[in-house]
């Protein structure tokens, strides 16, 4: 944040047209929307560029300065955000080379919001060097991703801190009915340096002196399968890392699959996970 109180958010958007189509420009509107709804709406100063190449993106945060960088777009299931080429086709970037950039501009950022499929292995790598970095754990669908959007910038823009912004988009995904609320995902740097991760939303809170046994024995199951989803997270991770650092094509192809399997068996738990909190 500037001095002056100001907050500038650099919005980039990239829709190759040799992938599926996204709305990014309601997304783009949604949020542009919702700041200038807000009370304190002089303090937010949103800037955008579109159909973005690789080259472009630190000449936007040059020209901008902003202290929230969004990025919305594609995402490949190993890790990779998908930005435009000369042609307008999908060119893909690294994990490594995204956070490199922004290692260069940490004196400066304080946010990124990844708002792709499958950022959550990119957010990471950036979060070794950026406070707050927010990336989608699996695929996520356009209604799911402006919802997530538009209840994060709400709450920012109503004076909420970063990382309670992140628990109202998840909240905002829940509202619409759409069953995605545990897709987003945020690593917050503490004071130690190490980057921690923060869960979707946890389970409605009860008091236990209310609790009936019932409800005590669905607390301990989603605490179990809670305890899966993170342990397959980490695996996703290995396998993406693996995946970017293989040079022989049949072994990447067994790891495609592997990590297909892996996101395939993550989404089952998420889903389980959330018919069980909607049991309490």
């Amino acid at each position: 944040m500037h001095s002056n109180g100001t907050v500038k958010i650099l919005f980039l958007a990239a829709d190759p047209s040799d992938a599926a189509r996204l709305r990014l420009g309601q997304e783009l509107r949604d949020i542009r929307e919702k700041l200038q709804l807000a009370k304190e709406r002089n303090r937010f100063i949103l800037e955008s560029r579109e159909s973005v190449h690789p080259g472009d993106i630190s000449q936007a945060i040059f020209d901008v300065d902003p202290q929230i960088v969004h990025f919305s777009g594609h995402g490949s299931n190993t890790g990779e955000l998908c930005f435009e080429d000369l042609l307008g086709k999908l060119q893909p970037v690294q994990p490594e080379a995204l956070a490199a950039l922004f290692e260069l501009v940490a004196d400066q950022i304080n946010c990124v919001v990844l708002n792709a499929c499958y950022s959550e292995v990119q957010a990471k790598a950036i979060a070794d060097y950026i406070p707050y970095v927010i990336g989608m754990s699996q695929a996520i669908g356009d209604k799911a991703a402006i919802a997530f959007a538009v209840g994060f910038y709400k709450a920012l823009a109503a004076g909420r801190t970063i990382d309670q912004a992140y628990k109202f988009g998840c909240v905002e995904i829940r509202l619409q009915g759409i069953p995605e609320h545990l897709t987003p995902v945020i690593y917050c740097r503490s004071t130690s340096n190490q980057v921690e991760h923060t869960p979707s939303p946890p389970p409605k809170n009860l008091s236990s002196a209310s609790l009936t046994a019932k409800q005590r024995r669905t607390l301990q199951e989603i605490d179990d399968l809670q305890q899966q989803y993170d342990l397959l997270s980490e695996k996703l991770s290995r396998l993406r890392r693996d995946f970017t650092i293989e040079s022989s094509t049949s072994v990447k192809f067994q790891l495609e699959k592997e990590i297909e399997k892996t996101q395939t068996e993550r989404t089952q738990i998420s889903q389980k996970i959330e018919d069980l909190e909607n049991r309490l």
